[in-house]
């Protein structure tokens, strides 16, 4: 995939970037590099490599997936005017 200057133009205008005519035809020439070197980054053959989340092993902190009520229904509503087993009562409104 290659970037023309029409492209770069295009793109600094969405983002509401201004840029001159020879800033966009240096910023055509950078992307393009970029793109390449992302081009050769997807041709590498990487079947069997785990994914990472550090250079160094280690095993990610897991907590146990549980649904809860958090616990702190009595200190959520502690400061409502009117609870009623731990849920806001709210005055009813008829129009």
């Amino acid at each position: 995939m290659s970037v023309d200057i029409d492209t770069v133009k295009r793109v600094a205008r969405l983002a509401r970037i201004a840029v001159t005519e020879d800033e966009a035809n240096r910023m055509t020439g950078e992307l393009n590099t970029i793109l390449g070197f992302v081009e050769q980054l997807g041709e590498v053959d990487v079947s069997g490599v785990e994914p990472m989340t550090s250079v160094i092993p280690m095993e990610m902190k897991k907590r146990q997936d549980a649904v809860t009520d958090g616990g702190k229904a009595a200190d959520i509503v502690a400061n409502a005017p009117a609870t009623e087993d731990h849920f806001f009562l709210v005055p009813k409104v008829v129009e």
